[in-house]
């Protein structure tokens, strides 16, 4: 599978899913739950009670594409308490994929005025 990642938007779904499903079982939460097209081309991240097994659903015009991403050790930061799904940058992929918790990194602050 090649995706240019940087051509795709990237959406994970917090909390946690039965990843016993396979992509049409994926694909049918995408549309009700994250009420995103499934046949978008977007890639939708979905994560296990575990927190130790990651899938990505993926179409390609001709097909679906389904990964998957097993940890032995430690788990998988993955936010539980959103109600939304998040749109990723590939950065916070490769971060999430290497198991970099950057869902508790310091924020970026914006102000406009000093006082």
């Amino acid at each position: 599978m090649i995706i240019d990642l940087s051509q795709v938007r990237i959406f994970l779904r917090p909390g946690t899913t039965d990843l016993r499903k396979a992509v049409n079982g994926l694909a049918v939460i995408v549309q009700n739950d994250i009420k995103e097209d499934p046949f978008s081309g977007s890639v939708f991240i979905f994560c296990n009670r575990g927190r130790k097994l990651l899938k990505a659903v993926y179409w390609d015009k001709t097909g679906f594409w389904l990964s998957q991403k097993r940890l032995e050790k430690n788990k998988f930061p993955w936010p539980q308490d959103e109600n939304e799904a998040m749109e990723l940058t590939v950065e916070e992929l490769q971060m999430l994929l290497a198991g970099i918790d950057f869902f508790k990194a310091h924020k970026e602050l914006h102000y406009k005025k000093v006082a």
